[in-house]
């Protein structure tokens, strides 16, 4: 097992699912609302470099009302009915990783506490395929007030955890959110490998370790 680590924590979109899934299900949705999506992703942009936040949802809309030229109110609902609860529905067909479940188990039973931590609201995946009881903590970056790579995040989560932040090993896909950020707060990172990168053996040095297959995590966490 990896020295000193008493809990893993993982991300959600990328981490515990292959984005394609999403992707592939959601082209007409997303040329639909094209104009909202685009504003968003600006908003979320500004958001990630913004202080905390007492109400990170509320002043997200306040952003879009200026972009899209509506009232707060109106904006925070197009947001809820496009990127939130609009997207609920292709969750309910996609499917999780390989041996994901497996993984948590074999976790558990090694007696490390599982958590995880999302940007966006984890509620939104439903019953996170079968996770949530495996799950010490489930927490949205949102709610905390702060995106990530913001270091608060993630000392939220650790405090949630009662644990040290080198304490805990968090598993993500984004180098620049998940690893820089969870590296920056103090913590052990686990970088969930794209396939460009395996050809190429671009190794991220950040990471503390690197797996291409959660059978893979398990050999490299749990020996």
């Amino acid at each position: 097992m990896i020295d000193g680590i008493k809990a893993v924590a993982f991300d959600i979109d990328g981490t515990l699912y292959p984005q394609f899934r999403l992707h592939v299900r959601i082209p007409w949705h997303f040329f639909r609302h094209g104009r909202v999506f685009f504003h968003f992703g600006l908003v979320r942009r500004q958001l990630r470099r913004t202080a905390l936040l007492p109400d990170l949802i509320h002043y997200q809309a306040i952003l879009m009302g200026e972009r899209l030229k509506c009232s707060t109110e109106k904006a925070e609902q197009l947001v809820d009915e496009i990127a939130y609860a609009g997207l609920e529905k292709f969750f309910k067909k996609i499917k999780p990783f390989k041996n994901i479940e497996e993984t948590f188990k074999k976790l558990r039973d090694a007696g490390l506490k599982i958590a995880i931590l999302s940007d966006f609201p984890p509620e939104q995946k439903g019953d996170l395929w079968g996770l949530k009881p495996y799950c010490e903590k489930i927490l949205s970056a949102e709610k905390i007030g702060a995106l990530k790579p913001s270091k608060y995040t993630f000392g939220i989560l650790a405090m949630e955890l009662g644990l040290k932040p080198d304490e805990i090993l968090y598993v993500g896909n984004s180098a620049k959110y998940d690893i820089i950020g969870a590296k920056n707060a103090g913590m052990k990172t686990a970088y969930f490998e794209p396939l460009w990168r395996r050809i190429f053996h671009l190794h991220l040095k950040e990471a503390d370790i690197s797996f291409k297959s959660y059978r893979h995590f398990q050999t490299l966490v749990l020996k």
